[in-house]
């Protein structure tokens, strides 16, 4: 079974997504989505086994992810 979600985009993005008409951009949101999901269980797994909290875990994690798409050009 599938679910439909909404998402709310800035007028200026929802622009910039309309020049680029041949993304499916609900795959991309949708591929974003499971990431973060991946990456959350793949925390929870390494938290259970560490004596960080899990905010110091998620703070981690928004970190590595700066820093990657920082070090990718993305940011």
């Amino acid at each position: 079974m599938t679910r439909n979600i909404t998402l709310s985009v800035s007028d200026e993005l929802s622009e910039k997504m309309k020049e680029h008409k041949d993304v499916k951009w609900s795959e991309v949101a949708r591929q974003a989505i499971e990431k973060r999901i991946t990456d959350l269980e793949t925390l929870e797994k390494i938290a259970q086994k560490s004596h960080l909290t899990k905010r110091e875990t998620e703070e981690l994690s928004r970190k590595i992810d700066r820093k990657i798409a920082k070090k990718l050009g993305l940011r």
